[in-house]
């Protein structure tokens, strides 16, 4: 099998998915990579990982041609590569033929994010796979494109605890919504208080924070629409490979917004910042 769930070798190197991540003390085994067995490469993953479900989409070209939803919440350490194989298996794809590795990139879970750009990050470093970033608030805005009128703006919040919520606002331009600025942490009131008329909002932050979103006035959308799919991170990944906007897998790291909990303890044990 080409795609195992195991420590192996990746391309003669030893990689694994370490230190953060206990529990995915595991590797994808790839097979060795020449041109030749790359040259008809045109499969894409896609793996999103932020939040509560996850799930791995598989597409060739412009085409998904699977997608699967982990079978339970934040057990993505569990299933993860497991998932990634099985996909590949029952679609014949060997892991020299996939092309780009598409990651939801974050906000988010901090350990679903390090457990999916970990995992990206490793395919890459192993070949010729090409590494994608996707911002998840923007995969989650293009959900609002499901409305039968799409609103003209559309702000997502997902919670950060504290009281505080990850937010970012995106504006509908030729049927994508287009971020207004970078993801930021915010007070929720504060952030939705400034949103005009014709906004609407999305997120599981939503739950979190309700007081202050019906406080707002604004319109809350659907609950179906407010987590991140792997299929639009396949959507959105594809179109900014195409722009050439490729992530360095030796250097890319999560969009967590603020630093990790264990790093913010540790800055405050040691009065710096960590090495």
């Amino acid at each position: 099998m080409l795609w195992t769930h195991g420590v192996r070798r990746l391309n003669g190197i030893r990689c694994r998915i370490r230190a953060t991540c206990p529990a995915v003390w595991k590797v994808v085994s790839l097979p060795d990579m020449t041109t030749a067995d790359t040259a008809q490469s045109a499969f894409s993953l896609a793996f999103e990982t932020s939040s509560a479900l996850g799930s791995v989409a598989l597409g060739r070209g412009g085409k998904i041609l699977e997608t699967r939803q982990f079978s339970t919440p934040r057990n993505h350490a569990v299933e993860f590569l497991p998932t990634i194989a099985a996909i590949c298996e029952k679609n014949a794809v060997e892991a020299a033929a996939i092309e780009y590795v598409f990651v939801s990139a974050g906000p988010g879970s901090f350990t679903g994010l390090r457990i999916g750009v970990t995992g990206a990050r490793m395919i890459a470093l192993a070949g010729v796979a090409k590494l994608v970033a996707v911002p998840t608030l923007e995969v989650i805005a293009q959900n609002a494109i499901q409305m039968p009128a799409p609103p003209e703006e559309s702000v997502v919040i997902l919670d950060a605890k504290r009281r505080r919520v990850y937010a970012g606002a995106f504006r509908c331009q030729g049927g994508v919504y287009v971020a207004a600025g970078e993801p930021a942490e915010l007070d929720p009131g504060e952030f939705l208080a400034n949103r005009g008329a014709s906004c609407a909002v999305l997120g599981e932050g939503v739950h979190y924070h309700l007081a202050a979103v019906e406080a707002s006035g604004l319109t809350v959308l659907p609950e179906h629409l407010f987590a991140p799919r792997a299929e639009m991170v396949f959507q959105l990944g594809l179109q900014r490979a195409k722009r050439g906007e490729l992530a360095k897998p030796s250097e890319f790291t999560p969009i967590y917004v603020r630093p990790p909990e264990a790093e913010e303890k540790w800055q405050q044990r040691q009065g710096g910042t960590p090495p």
